[in-house]
């Protein structure tokens, strides 16, 4: 392609068959259009969209699926490899790196949960090393969660993998345990944290002697926010610049991303009582605290749906937003993006709640586009969302509640507005326009309590909702023609352009009220708008509207906007 960014099609005709490249383009939406049309016709049984954007430095191709849909690959069974090179942590220190820590922390989650600390924790507590050791089956059932998947995917023995893990663990433990003994881990109850950095700098062993004073810093304080508020205490503490400051900060980061990282640990930090939707908010407002201040200063309405980030939650917020812990600000938001694209809904059993903090976090996460997330990903975590709204059971929850079909339209036209993606967006058309061209519509419509006047208005709000809706062309013109139909209906069966012109009242009044209901102000666009101009043009040609007219030039001018909309004047 000529641009430096465009947007390739992949398909699978058959589930074992290898993908192939079907077409290229520049453009996004046709790109994944043209792949759901492929998966919808039967020409392809998976469907995939990447994006290639070109680094000029190195004229190479960096991709990024943007959608992936259809039956999933077929699994091929992985040979054994006999030369492998080895488990995956072949030393002690190897166990210290981030991927290692994660596999700890899930390994050892329910145990971790009951000590109330953190893998990062565990690795630098001699307490803690010792504690684990004397658990018995804890510290085996562990290895065995490592050693079967990885020889499963490597093709080396279970056994061999088990015995090297038991050794690894041994020597990790036994270098704690010494370390503890020989007092390596200064207390920050004698010096101070920068004291203990400075002494530290240079020496070969200091990350792993300042991971253990940092670890034992929070000995004893229980619950995430206490532990929150201790991290930000040794931050405030730290040197100022340099290596010793940096040697502060990298563990705390460590400990932070493992605190913040987990459910448990999140719902502690920022109120238990906040709901998935509102956590994810609070999220976005400690990690991005200025832009989000200032959305709420432009539209105080999210202050509602935001929920304010105070104490420790705020101290590390203001860390965030000066350019401290990078990973863990990365880390907070893969972690939105990915609770996005789950399954596990915002507000359970409250569907309106739903969409309310969807198009807030879609306001904040827009907002912070560019420094954390690219605008590509959000738009992406958006879309993948949106398909959760449009099943068919949230569409019954999203309308269980309403008293009448009228209702339902207008939260239907409300769920098209808040949908996004190609696909989702005729999903929700087709609710919407299941609804409008159903019997139960036109006959509630008519045999409403509401005035002529109220029902055409309330047909023609809906219209004007529908067109700014985003729909494809036809979608949009389906339901807005289908709403029009309604309202022919309704009108006919009051006579309401036929009562306006035998109304007593002066013909400039009469032709307003006529124009209006043309121009698809007070009624819908249609068969309504249709009558109501052709009565207006008789009414103009009539001699006498004319002279009263002519002795009224103000009136005409009134008039004028309103000819012009319905093509009338030029």
């Amino acid at each position: 392609m000529a641009g430096p960014v465009h947007y390739e099609i992949y398909i699978r005709k058959t589930p074992p068959s290898s993908w192939a490249l079907e077409m290229a383009t520049e453009d996004r939406k046709q790109a994944v259009e043209t792949a759901e049309d492929l998966l919808r016709d039967g020409r392809a049984c998976a469907v995939r969209v990447t994006k290639e954007t070109l680094d000029p430095d190195t004229m190479e191709f960096a991709s990024v699926v943007v959608l992936n849909r259809g039956a999933p690959e077929v699994k091929r069974k992985r040979a054994v490899v006999e030369d492998q090179a080895g488990p995956n942590c072949r030393g002690v220190q190897d166990l210290y790196a981030p991927h290692a820590r994660e596999l700890i922390g899930r390994v050892l989650e329910d145990w971790l949960n009951r000590q109330g600390v953190t893998a990062f924790e565990l690795l630098h507590r001699p307490d803690l090393a010792e504690r684990l050791e004397a658990s018995g089956v804890e510290l085996q059932h562990a290895i065995q969660k490592v050693a079967v998947p990885e020889s499963q995917n490597s093709g080396q023995a279970v056994h061999d993998l088990v015995r090297h893990y038991q050794r690894l663990s041994e020597q990790a433990i036994e270098r704690l345990l010494q370390a503890g003994r020989r007092d390596q881990f200064p207390s920050l109850a004698e010096r101070s944290v920068a004291d203990v950095a400075h002494r530290l700098n240079g020496s070969s062993d200091r990350a792993f002697i300042m991971g253990g004073v940092v670890a034992g810093a929070l000995t004893g304080v229980k619950g995430a926010r206490a532990r929150l508020d201790r991290l930000m205490d040794l931050c405030d503490r730290a040197p100022m610049d340099g290596p010793p400051r940096a040697l502060v900060l990298v563990p705390v980061e460590q400990l932070l991303c493992e605190l913040l990282g987990s459910r448990a640990g999140l719902a502690q930090i920022l109120g238990p009582s906040l709901d998935q939707g509102s956590s994810l908010a609070a999220v976005v407002r400690m990690v991005a605290p200025r832009e989000i201040g200032a959305l709420i200063a432009h539209d105080p309405k999210l202050a509602v749906l935001v929920p304010p980030v105070e104490g420790g939650p705020a101290r590390l917020g203001e860390r965030l937003a000066a350019g401290e812990f990078p990973l863990l600000a990365a880390s907070l938001a893969r972690m939105v993006v990915r609770e996005l694209m789950s399954q596990r809904r915002l507000r359970p059993g409250d569907p309106e709640g739903e969409i309310d903090i969807l198009r807030a976090l879609a306001m904040t996460l827009t907002a912070t586009a560019g420094r954390l997330l690219t605008l590509e990903e959000v738009q992406t975590a958006f879309v993948e969302r949106s398909k959760s709204l449009v099943t068919a059971d949230f569409v019954a929850a999203f309308v269980k509640s309403c008293p009448n079909v009228l209702c339902e339209v207008e939260r239907l036209t409300r769920l098209c507005e808040n949908v996004t993606g190609g696909g989702n967006k005729r999903s929700a058309a087709r609710w919407l326009d299941a609804c409008v061209t159903s019997l139960r519509f036109e006959t509630e419509m008519r045999a409403s309590g509401l005035t002529p006047g109220q029902k055409l208005m309330a047909l023609a709000t809906l219209q004007r909702a529908v067109r700014n809706a985003a729909l494809s062309e036809r979608d949009r013109d389906a339901v807005v023609a289908a709403l029009g139909v309604v309202g022919g209906s309704v009108e006919a069966d009051a006579r309401l352009t036929a009562q306006i012109v035998r109304a007593p009242a002066p013909a400039p009044q009469k032709l307003a009220a006529l124009l209006r209901l043309a121009a698809g102000e007070t009624g819908p666009t249609g068969p309504v708008a249709d009558r109501a101009k052709a009565e207006a043009v008789k009414l103009f040609r009539a001699p006498e509207v004319r002279t009263a007219l002519g002795a009224a030039p103000e009136a005409v001018q009134t008039l004028r906007p309103l000819l012009k909309a319905v093509g009338l004047a030029a």
